[in-house]
């Protein structure tokens, strides 16, 4: 399948709709390149989370996983946000990417609910 888009998976292995997501996309047959943005070695800058924020389907506060420990230590109200405050957020705070995020190069979308990982499997992309 040559015109499939390029498929890139920002992926935690410990939260268990990452790795249902991840299934149902090689179940179906699919290259995915899997990023574990929690490694430092693997972790989106800025530059790339901006990119991805552009391409995310929904608003930008909905990168943001509010019911986490660090969002309320920080006392974040994401309602409202713009691109510009969550990246500030994510590139400090790499913990509060939600995830799983399926990046075809053209749209972005998180993988929740676990339902959208069947439409990703399906389609091959951003569905």
């Amino acid at each position: 399948m040559s015109d499939s888009p390029t498929l890139t998976l920002l992926h935690n292995p410990h939260c268990s709709t990452s790795v249902h997501a991840l299934d149902a996309l090689e179940a179906a047959g699919h290259e995915v390149t899997v990023r574990k943005y929690l490694l430092v070695a693997e972790r989106p800058d800025a530059d790339e989370l901006r990119s991805l924020a552009e391409r995310l389907r929904g608003d930008p506060p909905d990168a943001l996983i509010r019911r986490d420990k660090v969002y309320e230590r920080l006392g974040l109200e994401a309602d409202g946000l713009g691109i510009d405050e969550v990246v500030a957020i994510l590139a400090e705070h790499p913990q509060l990417l939600q995830r799983p995020i399926l990046d075809d190069g053209q749209a972005a979308m998180i993988g929740r609910p676990r339902t959208r990982a069947a439409a990703w499997a399906e389609a091959g992309r951003v569905a």
